[in-house]
């Protein structure tokens, strides 16, 4: 550690002080862990998580392929029959190819680790998926985070003036966004993408609530890639996210993947569900169903704003989210209080969408927590 004239102590073998103090990246040491609150016997709607399991034939058929698993071989490294599934699933166009990554977040650490060099920028807008900015501070690159507008549309002129400035990197475009749930205009995502020096990632992890794609633009853009996931669709607890693109993009990414990154019951019981997408389709149906009757529950209550949304989950502002947030919590129902997470989203929390059971739940104890807080 440094003495009082700043110089790093020395121990008597000539080593550095054995701290993380001495040790780990200062900014790294600034950052708070991503925290995943306790959920146990709790209504769990803080995570956009699928609520539907899957039916008794799909459980028994993943029990005996995980029962058949070669769990004491390696996975496939280039997961071949995988990836041919989410092609024909996704309607991959003609010429593009996939990476696939434990997650979506994973992928954005490789994105951003094959463009790090000193000075480089990551850019997105504000509010949107905290994991851009946290990715950008572990690969030590510069983040800038671009103001929405006050009803959390794209602000063109801003991003633009951004973009002029800071020449990006890596721009990354949540649509829909998260926490937001609304998708930006569409001109205002092609303007971005036309003016970034850089690439420039259309993440669409809720694209199956928002049935709007950039997948088309693909062959538009040179400097396009399109991500996905499963988690979404009710394959959380897989961890299999995707990057969509041309080959000469991925091809360089590729060698920063870390090898059977993907592992062997992932690709085994991926691709035996998604050959059953219409389970999976089904439950995104109701899931838009609950969606529609909640905002319609939410948008009544009093000294209440719920704003729209594309994706499963549904963005609101009451005048007290702490104490909302706390009688939410103290009547059993856990989501997301966002307040203080960012200026824009004062007294804002978000609900995932859950079954009819569990929407009752919590719309009940969310007028009782009104109620005490009012």
């Amino acid at each position: 550690m440094p003495n009082r004239h700043g110089t790093v102590y020395m121990d008597s073998i000539g080593k550095m002080d054995k701290t993380p103090d001495s040790v780990i990246r200062e900014e790294v040491r600034a950052l708070s862990a991503y925290h995943v609150p306790d959920s146990r016997g709790m209504v769990k709607l803080d995570a956009m998580e699928n609520p539907y399991g899957l039916p008794a034939e799909l459980r028994a058929q993943i029990g005996e392929l995980a029962a058949a698993a070669g769990l004491n071989r390696y996975p496939d490294p280039v997961a071949g029959l995988l990836k041919s599934r989410l092609a024909a699933t996704m309607n991959v166009p003609e010429g593009m190819e996939l990476l696939l990554g434990n997650g979506s977040d994973e992928l954005i650490q490789i994105l951003a680790l094959a463009v790090s060099r000193p000075g480089a920028v990551l850019m997105s807008v504000e509010p949107s998926f905290v994991m851009f900015k946290m990715v950008a501070t572990f690969t030590g690159m510069r983040y800038i985070g671009v103001p929405l507008t006050a009803s959390f549309d794209l602000d063109a002129q801003r991003m633009r003036a951004a973009i002029e400035a800071h020449q990006p990197a890596l721009t990354f475009i949540a649509y829909p966004n998260n926490p937001t749930g609304n998708l930006f205009d569409v001109q205002a995502v092609h303007a971005v993408i036309e003016a970034c020096p850089g690439l420039v990632v259309v993440d669409e992890a809720y694209h199956v609530f928002a049935q709007k794609s950039f997948l088309s633009e693909l062959g538009r853009y040179p400097n396009l890639l399109v991500m996905r996931t499963l988690s979404k669709l009710g394959l959380a607890g897989l961890r299999l996210g995707m990057l969509i693109g041309r080959s000469n993009w991925l091809r360089e990414l590729d060698k920063l993947r870390l090898p059977y990154n993907v592992n062997v019951l992932t690709q085994t019981l991926a691709a035996h569900l998604l050959a059953r997408e219409d389970v999976l389709r089904a439950q995104a149906r109701a899931i838009l169903d609950e969606r529609a009757r909640l905002t319609a529950a939410l948008s009544a209550l009093p000294a209440l704003i719920a704003y729209p949304s594309e994706a499963n989950f549904i963005l609101f502002r009451v005048p007290d989210a702490n104490a909302v947030f706390a009688g939410l919590h103290t009547r059993g129902v856990l989501i997301k209080n966002l307040n203080g997470s960012h200026p824009s989203l004062a007294d804002c929390l978000r609900v995932t969408v859950g079954t009819p059971e569990e929407n009752a739940r919590f719309l009940s104890a969310l007028r009782e927590s009104l109620r005490q807080a009012a």
